[in-house]
């Protein structure tokens, strides 16, 4: 039986108590028989269409590519799963494991409340108990989700350690599971932590990757020349790049958070300015320092608002085959307007950061051929914080 990637280049491995080795090696053991069962896999890939609504779209954005310069820009529509965001596919197919292994409860972190909300929607379609650690700063930026969990069963447990943002909120939900991990599974939702989770959730997430390489082949008749995607721990960006590592005249583009400026250090663009270290089990690169300590981060986006990045991305960034750019909040909101008002389609404040590269490559990208980005999510939970950002009034 084949192994689950632990390590990515230096980047990965596990950094963990001694008390959760043993539930990584059964999560480990269970992913690897489960992902190639027959039954499984069935139940997952039915309930990624009739629940979560895959194959998501990819559209051609006319109005917003003639904006950028871009001729043939096209968005996967991962804001159209259910849920609103590409969360649900990670989310569902962990639960669905965790059910199969016995396990009673689930916990999860979330910033942006997206991963939340796909984890406790999760729980109730399998009747799990669910508790969400959460920042309190997130919690008053992202009300609408806090709402949408509690009414979908979960607890949600405020954390009021450091910012409250999305660093403490997994800080506790790995406490909870190293006193609870007898009954209890831990869903990271992003392509971070220790080994296996950064390569299952990137398995779980591929399905972008595939969707859109076998769409943009049936539409264009050709590979895109760019992707881009956001990356914050990186999960949506990860699921879409792995359609194309191996396609080496496909240019990949990743945009990260530069949130208030680089050279102000309220940013959270740990791969263009951080520097490898050990956060939540994993080696990767980090923001820290100069004693090595956590930096905290910052973004307008909370599920950007996140010190480090996923072991695969650290990779990535060394060998070159992916490029990193900072956006900053600032760019970002002009993006959410451009694409609201341009295409009726209203994204994400982490989506908005792909978006904002166009601004600033469009016609460098577009000449070279159709650009995809990853619309990773939908705006409803950002309307209330980029409409105070921008002077909207009521």
């Amino acid at each position: 039986m084949p192994e689950l990637a632990s390590r990515f280049g230096p980047y990965g491995g596990r950094y963990v108590p001694e008390t959760v080795i043993s539930a990584l090696d059964e999560l480990g053991e269970a992913y690897l028989r489960f992902r190639d069962d027959a039954d499984f896999v069935a139940e997952l890939d039915g309930l990624l269409s009739s629940f979560v609504g895959r194959p998501t779209p990819l559209y051609r954005a006319e109005r917003l590519g003639a904006r950028y310069g871009i001729d043939e820009l096209y968005l996967k529509r991962e804001d159209l799963c259910h849920t609103g965001a590409h969360k649900i596919n990670n989310a569902l197919g962990q639960v669905l494991l965790a059910r199969r292994m016995g396990k009673e409860r689930i916990i999860a972190e979330t910033g942006a409340g997206q991963h939340g909300v796909a984890t406790a929607t999760a729980a109730a379609l399998f009747g799990m108990r669910c508790c969400v650690y959460m920042g309190r700063t997130d919690m008053h930026r992202q009300r609408l989700n806090v709402i949408r969990m509690k009414m979908l069963g979960a607890e949600v447990r405020p954390v009021d350690a450091g910012t409250g943002t999305l660093k403490h909120a997994t800080s506790e939900a790995i406490r909870d599971w190293v006193t609870n991990v007898g009954d209890t599974h831990y869903v990271i939702g992003s392509a971070v932590g220790p080994a296996p989770y950064p390569e299952i959730v990137a398995e779980l997430q591929t399905v972008i990757g595939r969707e859109t390489r076998a769409q943009i082949l049936d539409i264009a008749e050709r590979l895109p020349a760019t992707v881009v995607a956001c990356v914050g721990g990186g999960s949506n960006a990860i699921g879409m790049f792995r359609g194309f590592l191996g396609d080496d005249e496909v240019a990949l583009v990743g945009a990260e958070a530069a949130g208030e400026g680089i050279a102000t250090g309220h940013h959270g663009a740990s791969l263009g300015h951080g520097r490898p270290g050990v956060l939540h089990g994993s080696l990767s690169y980090l923001l820290q320092d100069d004693d090595g300590q956590i930096a905290e981060a910052h973004s307008i986006s909370a599920g950007l608002d996140y010190p480090g990045v996923g072991p695969e991305h650290s990779y990535l960034r060394d060998t070159g085959r992916v490029r990193y750019e900072a956006v900053t909040d600032t760019e970002a909101l002009e993006a959410f307007i451009a694409l609201s008002r341009c295409e009726g389609i209203i994204p994400a404040l982490e989506s908005s950061h792909a978006l904002a590269l166009l601004a600033r490559e469009g016609t460098d990208l577009g000449g070279a051929g159709p650009v995809v980005v990853c619309l990773s999510g939908r705006g409803d939970k950002d309307v209330e914080q980029a409409g105070a950002a921008l002077g909207i009034d009521v």
